[in-house]
């Protein structure tokens, strides 16, 4: 079991630039100055150098700058022009004010701005920045443990990869087949990037109500545990009924703990959830399924969902359409492979949510399998599908070739362990953060680290 006396700190990526704007706000040592620093800033690669300028005055440096601030409590500084949404579909930038210490460093002609923050504080950020920070405080004590257990167990597995200098594989290819998946990889430079690929953190700009601070005061220190080792627990935003097991997003290994649970108090009726039979799928996709992530109510999803989120409509059962032309394109810009016409789309592997986890795309010219989930999201979308749960329905066919395709979706994300919105119609029935995490994580125990 890993022990942890006292709360740690972290480095988290914000942004990668040729030119970083940011303000000071109060009192920050400058390394190698003998001179407290605030105001506005512009930190740029000049000559391999680092030029720190603010108005007339120039500060420069070989590889990096630290900004250490006098007083962590009330000192703050701001980065203007923060991408968040990184190739999702409401991508866009931010001025986001950050805590803690501000680095820049240098890599391959780009500066990185980094972020040395305690893990609490940056935690109060990300419950914020996953979830309204208005949700209800059992939601937020939940997804304050998730994170925290998802930020340690990657530390942890960070370092024993470095300790045994083992270079984990993430895709097997053969003539046939492309089988992908995308965990957290390590960064050279910092902990976690500040993006949904690793967890959405936009500093104390988020951070706008008491309940936030309150989640992870309670709950400071506390992760989930089973067999008596850290949980690597894992968060989406809707299973879309049924959570999905770990192997069939990731490494092909069973975790006991993030296998596939039934969203609700009961099994649905009338479902056969033998996902091998495209008919029980289709009828699952399609169906409008009981389950706790199953809302409407639009007070209860702001909860999880920022304003940008809000943007996403639909999203426990779903419709995209796609002409020939269209589908066609996608599929040549995402895999840099021409498929000529496609003729079918087919499902050859399923998980345990319905979740597809092969693909088959079949052309004119090529046939060829994709896999894993994200990697079929990533193909058959300009952005991420929102699930690889789907059913595809072509019509308009000439010449065998079909026209028009319409994917029939259900859920949105992975599907693996927490499901967001689920949790927070459980939160507003009354349920506790232990019950939330127990319904999702089965068979594991809370147990204060610090």
């Amino acid at each position: 079991m890993i022990t942890i006396k006292k709360e740690p700190k972290i480095s988290v990526g914000i942004l990668s630039e040729k030119k970083i704007f940011f303000d000071l706000y109060g009192e920050f040592n400058l390394e190698g100055f003998n001179q407290i620093l605030s105001g506005q800033f512009l930190a740029e690669l000049i000559k391999d150098k680092i030029i720190c300028k603010r108005g007339d005055e120039t500060f420069e440096f070989a590889n990096e700058v630290l900004f250490e601030p006098v007083n962590p409590s009330i000192e703050s500084f701001l980065i203007k022009d923060v991408t968040i949404g990184l190739k999702f579909h409401w991508e866009r930038k931010e001025r986001q004010r950050f805590i803690g210490t501000l680095k820049i460093i240098k890599d391959n002609g780009k500066l990185i701005a980094i972020n040395i923050i305690s893990i609490e504080s940056y935690l109060s950020s990300v419950i914020s920045s996953e979830m309204n920070a208005k949700s209800s405080l059992q939601l937020l004590k939940a997804q304050a443990i998730v994170s925290r257990g998802w930020l340690l167990s990657q530390l942890q597995r960070s370092k024993e990869l470095k300790k045994e200098k083992t270079k984990l594989n993430n895709e097997f290819i053969t003539e046939n087949e492309i089988i992908r998946w995308y965990d957290r990889e390590d960064h050279k430079y910092f902990d976690v990037c500040a993006d949904d690929h690793c967890q959405r953190y936009q500093g104390i700009t988020k951070i706008i109500s008491d309940v936030a601070l309150q989640a992870i005061e309670q709950t400071k220190g506390i992760v989930l545990t089973y067999d008596d080792k850290l949980c690597d627990a894992r968060y989406s935003k809707s299973c879309g009924g049924i959570t999905e097991s770990f192997c069939n997003v990731w490494e092909p290994i069973h975790i006991a703990y993030l296998t596939t649970v039934i969203d609700y108090k009961y099994e649905p009726e009338n479902f056969d959830l033998n996902f091998d039979s495209e008919i029980n799928a289709s009828k699952w996709i399609r169906g409008n399924v009981p389950s706790f992530c199953n809302l409407t109510d639009k007070k209860i999803i702001s909860q999880v969902l920022n304003n940008f989120d809000q943007e996403t409509k639909d999203f426990y059962r779903w419709k995209v359409e796609y002409t020939q032309e269209e589908l066609g394109e996608l599929i040549n810009f995402n895999t840099h492979i021409d498929f000529g016409n496609i003729i079918d789309l087919i499902p050859l592997e399923r998980g345990d949510s319905a979740r597809i986890i092969k693909l088959k795309i079949k052309g004119t010219k090529k046939e060829l399998i994709f896999g894993k989930e994200l990697e079929i999201r990533r193909i058959l979308s300009k952005t991420h599908l929102y699930s690889s749960a789907f059913v595809v329905e072509k019509s308009n066919i000439k010449n065998e070739i079909p026209q028009n395709f319409t994917i029939y979706g259900a859920g949105w994300g992975h599907g693996v362990g927490l499901c967001q919105i689920g949790a927070a119609y459980m939160a507003s029935k009354g349920y506790q953060f232990d019950e939330i995490l127990s319904h999702y994580f089965t068979g594991t125990k809370l147990k204060k680290l610090y």
